[in-house]
């Protein structure tokens, strides 16, 4: 090869070069340009990818650097990622093999330490990098790099002792030895070593340089920047109680003022969804000054009715609040229900109800950097991320789907209502209340294995039990049945397409819900928004939820438009907004629902609509006559401690609790999930792998079954010599790797759930699984032999 020769590897430097990287069983080893910098190991087909494509990186923290002869080596990580690579000469891999070990033993100190500076420099005002934050960040930066040029030091001293050594024993046994046949071979060998000892050496001389350059470059410039970081110090505590005085001031302005009504100083969302009690000129004209904000096309405005309708309200539609539930009165009611219904189980109270647990163990403080896993995969799907539990919760993705439920009672709500127009109410809050527990939670749930299951038994508290099964693999996608004894039914397919866009984290889930109810055999379906993962790079991950929603009656043609608003810095709207218009098949609006997806939500009653001037861009909005919003749906406070406990709900706490009985496939049965939850993470991420790889050996032979099954003998052994090929590829390197052939990308498609079946609903028009039963009367059984051995 022509190429110039690399320099010798110094400890902390960016390391590139070319090497040969083994890619598959057809096209053998293939010449990779690799870059080995911040304890991360990179490579890419040509040098003019460095810009934009990245086929692969490894974290050398947690690898395995192994040398095979004089110009292979292997580079792995424990089974999902590893590297076959050759080198040009025996002085070329020996190179690469002492900047691979100083690189390592690097990325393992840093791994350990628990490096919040990233938080600091960025929040600061633009002041041209001149804050006091940046200039300690920069302080402590440097202080970190001289400790790691130290550390350096170390290592390098003790390569030279190791290779200084075998230097030494080569020499002595030179020495004794006679000429003849072995001198040839002995002469290499000290050769060899020699050149180690020279390579080892010019890196100790090197670090040594670096340290004692920065050591004399920043003497000077700490004492400086102490003195400065004091001074502004003392400007900003005078700023800051400049802005408190302005800040008291004002507020006593704004109370003083007359002009402005009480409402506006406190935006509730009863005042947004309909203007109570006095209905004068100026809170008319706020709440318009208030709905102009936003830039929906399809906006609107509520009024306060005219009082002929609450006159009217008071018998006409008494039977509407009685039914609904909201007054104090809807107690009474559901408790002379429940007497006068001879088939009420009365007797389950006498019964002892399990008592559920209120806490699991604290999430332990362990630090890992997302960004240095996650910044070579942009632009990718989230699934195909090999994440460790760092980022995980100990909860599935099917224990999530399970979450849903939490507020059951809105469609027990809705299961008594005559109306459909007002059980369409308690079907869009249920939807809305289902996101309410993703405020706090930015731990990623495990991806469920093909075959895994969890049931959700609450019979006897709650009325109903539901059943989630993972029926797809790639893609992967969940199936979910919930039956309730109030009288409905709640089925959902959920398959969930992600990309990392490198600042954000969008997660868009796909499929349908549906919700059935028996008494009026009213059947809606809806789908989900985007949940949108932010500050990946730097500062607090918060979620935001964002997207229009339409819950469809497909018996009646009754629409609900939900809008949930995208969180902005500029909007004068409060966060999470989620507002709505309950429509008849005719157009005709009913009911305005508004509120937040992370606190409550109420609805009014819409008594005429007309068309009202237009907006600030031009488009004309609907103005609503209203009677006072009602609140329909407010979520549960959390736990004590929840901060500590992954935020999680007082259901989301008992879903991963043990329970005699559940199928071998149930979540609370994955043993990584179980580690995790007791803060054994470094167990946990282990038997994470052995999980996933057991789950590809049994992929593939089930491709190679289905091979067999459908070829003659000379396909089938053609078609596994292409398994066999994308089997030694990297997961991630998908240009170098051979597609899947079409008998097992047909296998894989076809994979048949146990315990739903994929049918097409006549009502809707879509294609899902449904639940087709046995799996409840297996339980009472016991027959779990059906069940695969996934764990």
């Amino acid at each position: 090869m022509s190429e110039p020769k690399p320099p010798t590897p110094t400890p902390g430097d960016t390391y590139k070069g070319w090497l040969f990287k083994w890619t598959n069983y057809i096209k053998g080893y293939q010449r990779r340009w690799f870059v080995l910098s911040n304890g991360l190991l990179s490579y890419y087909r040509t040098q003019a990818e460095m810009g934009h494509t990245c086929r692969g990186t490894i974290n050398l923290a947690t690898a395995n650097i192994t040398v095979e002869d004089s110009c292979n080596f292997v580079i792995s990580n424990g089974g999902a990622q590893t590297y076959h690579l050759k080198a040009s000469s025996e002085v070329e891999r020996q190179r690469w093999i002492t900047a691979l070990e100083l690189a390592k033993a690097k990325a393992v100190r840093m791994q350990a330490e628990s490096d919040d500076s990233g938080d600091d420099c960025p929040t600061a005002p633009p002041s041209a990098g001149q804050g006091g934050g940046c200039r300690n960040s920069e302080i402590q930066s440097t202080l970190r790099t001289m400790g790691s040029k130290v550390e350096d030091l170390t290592t390098c001293n003790d390569l030279i002792v190791k290779h200084g050594s075998a230097l030494q024993r080569s020499l002595s046994e030179l020495e004794g030895i006679r000429v003849g046949g072995d001198m040839g071979e002995k002469i290499r060998q000290v050769t060899e070593r020699a050149t180690l000892f020279r390579i080892t050496s010019n890196a100790m001389i090197n670090a040594c340089r670096d340290f004692l350059s920065l050591a004399q470059n920043h003497s000077k410039r700490w004492q400086k920047a102490l003195t400065t970081e004091r001074d502004q110090r003392i400007r900003l505590e005078e700023t800051l109680e400049q802005l408190a005085k302005q800040h008291n001031h004002l507020e006593r302005a704004f109370r003083g003022a007359t002009v402005l009504p009480s409402s506006f100083s406190n935006p509730a969302l009863g005042n947004k969804g309909g203007v109570s009690g006095k209905g004068d000129a100026s809170d008319e004209d706020d709440d318009n000054e208030f709905f102009d904000a936003m830039e929906d096309p399809a906006e609107f405005i509520t009024v306060p009715a005219d009082p002929k309708y609450h006159r009217r309200s008071n018998s006409n539609l008494s039977g509407f609040s009685s039914e609904t539930g909201i007054d104090d009165q809807s107690v009474n009611f559901d408790e002379l229900s429940m007497a006068s219904n001879p088939e009420s189980p009365q007797t389950l109270e006498l019964e002892p109800v399990r008592q559920r647990r209120t806490h699991i163990p604290d999430k332990p403080n362990y630090y890992l950097n997302l960004w240095s896993i996650m910044k070579n995969c942009i632009g990718k799907e989230l699934s195909k991320i090999p994440m460790p539990v760092n980022f995980n919760e100990p909860l599935s993705m099917l224990q999530r789907l399970s979450e849903d439920l939490e507020y059951y009672e809105l469609l027990d709500k809705g299961a008594k209502c005559q109306s459909s127009l007002e059980q369409m109410c308690y079907v869009a809050a249920f939807t809305v209340s289902s996101y309410s527990t993703t405020v706090h939670r930015t731990g990623k749930p495990f991806n469920p294995l093909l075959g895994e299951t969890f049931e959700l038994d609450r019979l006897r508290e709650c009325g109903y039990r539901s059943l989630c099964e993972q029926v797809s693999h790639h893609p992967p996608a969940a199936a979910h049945h919930a039956l309730s004894e109030k009288g409905w039914t709640l089925r959902q397919e959920i398959s969930l397409a992600s990309k990392f866009r490198g600042k954000y984290l969008s997660i868009m889930p796909l499929g349908s819900i549906q919700c059935l109810f028996d008494k009026s055999n009213n059947h809606y379906s809806w789908k989900k928004v985007t949940t949108t993962v932010h500050n990946i790079i730097v500062g607090k991950l918060w979620i935001d939820q964002s997207g229009e929603i339409d819950v469809v009656n497909h018996k009646t043609g009754d629409r609900c438009h939900l809008k949930f608003a995208p969180y902005s810095y500029f909007s004068r709207d409060v966060p999470r907004k989620v507002t709505g218009v309950v429509t008849d098949k005719d157009g005709k609006a009913h009911y305005v629902l508004s509120g937040t997806w992370d606190e409550k939500m109420e609805f009014s009653r819409v008594m005429q609509s007309s068309k009202g001037e237009n907006g600030t861009e031009g488009k004309q909005r609907t103005v609503y006559q209203t009677l006072k919003a009602k609140e329909i749906w407010k979520k549960n406070p959390l736990p004590e401690g929840a901060e500590s406990m992954y935020f999680f709900s007082t259901l989301a706490l008992t879903l991963n609790e043990l329970e005699e009985g559940v199928a071998p496939t149930d979540s609370r049965r994955r043993p990584d999930q179980r580690l995790m939850e007791d803060g054994r993470w470094d167990e946990a991420n282990a038997e994470k792998q052995r999980l996933e790889e057991k789950q590809r050996t049994v992929r593939r032979e089930r491709e190679r079954e289905a091979v067999k099954a459908v070829c003659s003998p000379e396909e089938a052994d053609a078609q596994e010599t292409g398994t066999e090929a994308s089997e030694v590829s990297d997961e991630t390197d998908t240009e170098d790797s051979p597609p899947l052939t079409p008998v097992a990308c047909a296998h894989q498609d076809n994979h048949q759930a146990l315990w739903f079946e994929k049918i097409d609903d006549p009502v809707s028009g879509e294609t899902l699984h449904i639940y087709k039963g046995g799996y409840w009367e297996a339980k009472e059984q016991g027959g779990w032999d059906i069940c695969p051995d996934i764990f």
